[in-house]
Order: structure tokens, then sequence, then C-alpha cells
């Protein structure tokens, strides 16, 4: 015989590329961790504390790579815990493989000990799904499973009983009764063409030609179409805007770009969109449609790679389906060279005005730290190709304002999930994919605390992850959108002291730094950078610093003062913070 059917699914994993899974061993995988022994030389085990950890891992390198990432759970219980991080992978759109145990095929359906049917669970969070009966299926099921993944940038699963597993790599039990054998096939992917039609793309240049406000809306779909992006905006003389997880397509310092869109964006991207006659939607799906400019005022144009996605959040004129590199590159052609700069410079200089006043609300003189100042350092000493990793809520905001992209700098968070807690898995994963580069986890302290055993994980594997925890002792997102809605804060502030955090880094065998004034901040920052390991800074920030959207609508301010009339607990220390911002505005 040769061997047992886990080596031929480890073997296959090998073949299309893969030389990492991220997994916590049971029972109910035995067979697939002996695989994996026998061909540690092929593929890397990396053992996590927690099954959500390796579905971030799984979807934080596939975010950053472009390749399959890949996790492996137990039955039951273990394969439960994988879900969320894979929902993270399918709402934002990257190829994962989950493997999962299942209870041998001798007692399915006897309510046996952990017997969950996984494949029944996964139904919704999975472009493929199967359950393997016959080891001969295996090296097939694993390509179509990837393939699939990668072609529906989405996430495949299998799970294997285990009396299969440990079954002969060769053994086919039973009769074929089929006119059919056993599948063959290769680990070969073949993307589909980029190229849009030249039909489409001729109606997109028509439509951008005859814009006169014009601007682009990019998103995640654009990473990797930098030059091309600028190079449309160059010839139409028209603002970038950003989605945030589309931030690292153009440098923040660039002279065309006016930030974020949202309530976590920026003032001049707010007007822009209510300004603009043509918005140019290129590789994003945006689903914040209140901040979209109103269908009937503007037209709209969408390069979009999905052709169920081109269109789905308003009418668009001219929806066009293709990579959005190579959709960029066939359209400059078609674009008239704009000689006109005022709208683009009067954006230009709405920008300059709110850079200034960002730059304002980061002060190293503010007592308690102010959140802004913790990312600017950050910002100031990270390196020039630093990768950061960033978990939902608040943090999400300063990252967005204040963590710029420059060079070969690049963002990850979780966009269409915004779930908590990715930030360090993420970075765990992403260091292991960039062993040379630097990489950063800036994390809530909610988020934080829910995955804290994953920086035991970095110290295991001898990993140079830095972390930055901004620590305000609350559910800081929750706090605020609470108010918004013109209700008091309940439940989300964590009841005093706050976490040492650091004190868990040093005792995992890190580097651990407490920060509570805003002068020991650099220094602690430097030497976490500095240091030859993991390492966490811990930052206690202003609990009463609002992450205001950049454009504070009437009905938002009115739900804040009812907020404040019901009773709104520590009302007064945020006014006084809300006051102090306001004057730091003015005086830059």
């Amino acid at each position: 015989m040769s061997g047992i059917a886990a080596e031929v699914l480890i073997e296959r994993l090998a073949a299309w590329g893969v030389d990492t899974v991220f997994g916590l061993p049971g029972d109910g995988i035995n067979g697939i961790m002996e695989g994996l022994r026998r061909h540690a030389d092929k593929v890397r085990f990396v053992l996590v504390h927690h099954e959500e950890a390796a579905a971030f891992m799984a979807a934080g390198h596939a975010k950053a790579t472009g390749t399959i990432g890949v996790c492996l759970a137990t039955s039951g219980p273990g394969g439960i815990h994988l879900l969320n991080g894979l929902y993270d992978a399918k709402l934002d759109h990257v190829p994962v493989l989950a493997i999962t145990g299942m209870q041998e095929t001798a007692v399915l359906g006897t309510a046996y000990q952990q017997e969950v049917r996984l494949d029944r669970l996964f139904d919704d969070v999975a472009e493929y799904n199967q359950v393997v009966t016959n080891p001969v299926q295996l090296p097939s099921l694993v390509d179509i499973a990837i393939r699939t993944a990668l072609a529906r940038r989405g996430v495949a699963h299998l799970t294997i009983p285990n009396d299969v597993q440990v079954a002969d790599a060769d053994a086919d039990p039973w009769q074929h009764v089929a006119p059919a054998r056993p599948p063959q096939t290769a680990p070969v992917y073949l993307p589909a063409p980029g190229l849009p039609r030249q039909e489409d793309l001729v109606r997109a240049a028509e439509v951008l030609n005859a814009a006169e406000r014009p601007a682009l809306l990019v998103g995640a779909g654009a990473l990797h179409a930098r030059e091309e992006v600028l190079a449309v905006a160059e010839r139409l003389k028209a603002p970038v805007i950003k989605t945030l997880p589309g931030k690292a397509v153009v440098p923040d310092d660039s002279p065309y770009t006016t930030g974020g869109l949202g309530l976590l964006g920026t003032r001049p991207s707010e007007e822009l969109v209510d300004e603009v006659d043509v918005l140019f939607m290129i590789g994003t799906n945006f689903p914040y449609t209140k901040h979209l400019p109103e269908p009937g005022k503007t037209r709209f144009v969408q390069l979009e790679a999905d052709p169920a996605r081109a269109g789905t959040r308003v009418p668009t004129d001219v929806p066009v389906v293709g990579d959005a590199r190579e959709g960029l590159r066939a359209l400059l052609p078609l674009l008239d060279e704009r000689s006109d700069e005022s709208f683009l410079r009067k954006y230009r200089e709405k920008s300059d005005k709110w850079r200034g006043e960002m730059l304002a609300l980061a002060g190293a003189d503010r007592d308690p730290i102010a959140p802004q100042y913790a990312v600017s350092v950050l910002d100031d000493l990270a390196a020039d190709d630093a990768i950061l990793t960033c978990d939902s809520g608040t943090v999400a905001t300063w990252a967005a304002r204040h963590w710029t992209i420059r060079d070969g700098r690049e963002f990850y968070l979780s966009g269409n999930l915004a779930s908590m807690a990715p930030g360090l898995p993420y970075g765990i994963a992403m260091q292991l994919a960039f062993p040379g580069r630097q990489v950063i986890a800036y994390v809530g302290d909610g988020g934080f605390a829910m995955l804290m055993a994953e920086f035991l994980t970095a110290v295991r594997h001898h990993l140079p992850v830095k972390v930055v925890v901004n620590n305000n002792n609350s559910l800081g997102m929750i706090l605020w959108e609470q108010m918004v809605l013109g209700y008091p804060e309940h439940g989300v502030r964590f009841a005093e002291p706050y976490a040492d955090f650091a004190a868990w880094a040093t005792a995992c065998g890190g580097f651990g730094a407490k920060v509570t004034k805003s002068g020991d901040l650099r220094p602690a920052v430097e030497r976490a950078l500095a240091f030859d390991g993991p390492a966490l800074v811990d930052v206690e920030v202003d609990p009463h610093e609002p992450p205001m959207p950049g454009k504070v609508e009437y009905d938002q301010a009115k739900k804040f003062a009812q907020a404040f009339l019901k009773g709104q607990p520590h009302r007064a220390a945020i006014a006084t913070t809300l006051f102090k911002d306001r004057i730091r505005k003015f005086q830059d």
C-alpha cells in the first residue's frame, strides 16, 4: 500500500503550493495529523490556541498573498469554532479551504459523541462543501475544492470521517456500478480572462469623457492596480475616494485622494460624493449606499470582477466586468486628457485642510492619551513597507485616519463581516507569509481579549509580530453607536481596573510595555519595534474620545444630544473632550 488516505490529502495540498496549515488537533483528525507529520517537510502545521484564530489566519493569509489559505479543525466543536473566520473570508471574497474531521462512517447517524453534520452546518458559508467517503476521491476533491475557492473567491470545505483518513490511500472498497471510474484531475487553476469587452470599455469611456466633475471610488479589488488607478485619475483630473479595505490602493499623501468614505471616512470624501456628476467605482461593491451619490443626480460606471456584483448597490449606467488592472489598462487609451484641474484642486485643498485637522487631534500633550496620538506615533515609527492589521471598532477609525499608506505599506481588516478579534491572527499569518517584513497588529482591548492566547502562538513560533492595544476599557464603537441612536450607553464599559495586557505579553516570553502617559508612548513603541520577537504595547487611551464621522449630519447630532438628556453616563467628560477637539481643530 502507498500509505494512508490523509497522506494523499497533504501531498495534494503541497502540489497546489500550500506550505502552511493553521489548526488545532483533536481525535476527529488524528489521521490528518499523521499525514501532516509524515509530510512535515512539505507542509508546515501551525498550532493555534483557538480554531476561530486558525480560520482568521487562513483568511489573513489569503488576503495578503492572494493564494489559498488553509485551516484545519476536528469534528464537532472544533469545526464549529471555524465559522466566524470563514465568514470573514466569504464576505471579503478571499479563497480559503477548511478541512474538518467527522466521526467514522460506521457510527454516523447514531448520535455519537461530537457528531455534528459539519457539511450541513457549513452549507451557507461554503462555495464547495463535500464529505469524503472514499479514499480514491481525495485527490480530485481537493483539486475541485481549491479550484472552486479560487474561482469564486470564497470558502471551500472538505470534511473527512476519521476511518477514511486512516484507510489505505488506494483503497476503493465498493463495487462500481455506474458507468464511471474515480475521477483523475490535476492541481491546476486557470483564472478567467480579466479583460473586459471592448464595447463596454467604449461606453464607459464615453460617460467618463463627458463628465464635468468625475471621481473614482476604489476598493480592495483594485489593490493590485495602484499605477493604473493613478493613471486614470491623472487623465481625468479626478479625485480618488478609497473604501477602508481599499485603503492601500493609493498612497494617503497622493494629491489625488480624499481618503475614505462612510462613518470612518473623511469630510472631503463626504462632500465630494454630493458634488460628483460621474462616479467610477473600481473593484468595490461598497455596501453603505447612504454614503453614495444619489441615483438620478449622478451617473455610475463600475468595473467589477464578478458579474453578479456589478450594479447591485446603485443603478449602474455602464457596468464593466473584468479585472481592475487589465480593465483600466485597456480603458486608459480611450480616455481624453482633461486640462481643467479646478475640481481636483478644490478637493486637494479640502483634503490638505482635513489632514491638518487630524494632525491637530493627535497631540502629544493630551492626558489621557489621545487614541489618535497612539496611531500617529506608530505611523511615524513603522517601516515604509510595514503591514498593519486592524480589529473592528474605534481602532478602525483611528487607523483609517492616522495610518498613512506610503510606498509598500499595506492595511488589512475584517471588511464586510467587521468581526472583532482578527487583528492578531491576521498578523501571525502575514508574518509567516512575509518573514522579512514588519507586521503590526493594531487592536482594541475588547478584540484582543477574545483571542489574546494567540500572542503565545506568536512567541512559540518565534514570530516578531508587534501588537499595539488601544485600551479604552470598553467596547468603544458600540458605546458611540448607542448614543447616535439617542440612547445612553449601557453594558459597554468594563469594570475597572484596566487590564494589563503588557503583563500577559511578558508572561508569554515576549516584550510588554504598559503606557499611561503620552510622554512614555514613543519610547515604548520604539523598544517594541526593535525587539527581536513578539512585542506588545498596551496603551491606555482616553475612553471619552468619540470616533466622529467626517461630516456630522443634523439627525446624528440630534440623537447624540438626546442621549445626553436621557442620562448618558460620563457626559461631562465626553462634552469636555468634544470641546477640546473642536478648539484644537480651530487652532490648527
